[in-house]
């Protein structure tokens, strides 16, 4: 049995480190393509700008919102035209997914800088793509890590509690995924079956959310970066980073992805979403209640949605919901690394039944 765990080359996390961005990347080349948003420009290009001075040929490129195949070959005739030695990713999750598949394509190192802990996507070899309307299109499996992991505690912080809280809500799903894919016997994302290392990380992330996420996203709400934030973050990017990847994916991510058929959805983060997913695990697996409750629980008490209605699903339709479960259950959805078949009308029930759940929870 080949056992496999990866991580990216370096994982740096600390107070004010944009402002020493140079001295991390210089080794990497000479010249940088660095991918970012207009309002991420207005917050960080200054100080990015000042890390480099003019010690290395930078150029920033703005993200038009939405990590899709048209954006990946807009990027990749750019990144031609120009002549770069290295991709930069700085801000959120699409962010970091378009730059690892241009660097994937254009052969050269990508650094991701996350400006909010808001997935576990800056660590994976994983890019997920989407259609240009923002549904699920594929996931395209990369054969590195990133060349290095860079995070400034302090922009987490002065991030909106909101993306924080969504990047529990994805880490929130690695316990549980990683533990249902290793009773199947199923292979991770890494390519083997997960080491012990991998399985004690997804543990350590979800005993992290628990005993850190409320006082994270109350400092955070605040503006400040207190040891329960830095905790967090390690919990978001890196915990459940090499958790997922390692560990294993099953039915959270499936649900995920099968809940952004839903136009109302959209408007919801990630992990806002996966973390409904959780319940609805949960439930396909009949989970003790005591367990389920520890995760309303949680739920409530940072502001994760575990209702249809806190999905802004309104009217949830038989057709609409078994159009979620369809599509939850496609071929080669994580879901069937479930210990046991799943099918469309099993994801259904579960879905109804955790909403159920979420509505009854008293807090």
């Amino acid at each position: 049995m080949t056992k496999i765990i990866i991580s990216p080359g370096k994982y740096i996390q600390g107070k004010g480190e944009l402002k020493r961005v140079k001295t991390h990347v210089e080794h990497l080349g000479s010249s940088f393509f660095i991918l970012i948003s207009k309002s991420g420009y207005k917050r960080f290009g200054e100080i990015i700008k000042e890390s480099f001075g003019n010690a290395a040929k930078i150029n920033f490129i703005e993200f038009n919102g939405e990590c899709s195949k048209v954006e990946i070959n807009r990027l990749r005739d750019e990144f031609k035209e120009k002549g770069f030695d290295v991709v930069m990713g700085v801000g959120g999750g699409k962010i970091h997914d378009t730059a690892k598949a241009l660097a994937y394509y254009e052969k050269v190192p990508v650094v991701i800088i996350p400006t909010i802990a808001s997935t576990d996507a800056p660590c994976s070899a994983l890019s997920v793509i989407y259609t240009e309307d923002g549904s699920f299109d594929e996931y395209l499996l990369l054969p590195k890590n990133p060349d290095m992991v860079l995070i400034d505690i302090d922009a987490v912080a002065n991030a909106p509690a909101r993306l924080l809280v969504a990047g529990m809500g994805d880490a929130l799903a690695t316990k549980f995924e990683a533990r249902a894919a290793a009773k199947a016997g199923a292979k991770a994302m890494a390519g083997g079956y997960p080491t012990d290392a991998a399985i004690a990380l997804a543990d350590l992330c979800y005993e992290t959310l628990l005993n850190e996420g409320l006082k994270a996203k109350l400092a955070v709400e605040r503006k400040v970066a207190t040891k329960a934030v830095e905790k967090i973050v390690e919990a978001n990017t890196l915990l459940s980073g090499i958790g997922f990847e390692s560990g294993g994916l099953s039915a959270a991510h499936a649900i995920h992805n099968g809940l952004t058929a839903i136009e109302e959805t959209h408007e919801l983060y990630h992990g806002e979403k996966v973390a409904f997913g959780v319940l609805v695990q949960l439930v396909l697996e009949n989970a003790p209640l005591e367990e389920i409750e520890e995760v309303l629980y949680f739920c409530n008490g940072v502001g994760l949605p575990t209702t249809l209605k806190e999905l802004n699903i309104t009217e949830a339709s038989e057709e609409k919901l078994m159009d979620v479960a369809k599509l939850s259950c496609a071929e080669g959805e994580t879901i069937h690394n479930m210990p046991f078949a799943v099918t469309p009308e099993d994801v259904y029930a579960a879905i109804l039944a955790a909403d159920a759940l979420g509505e009854s929870f008293g807090f």
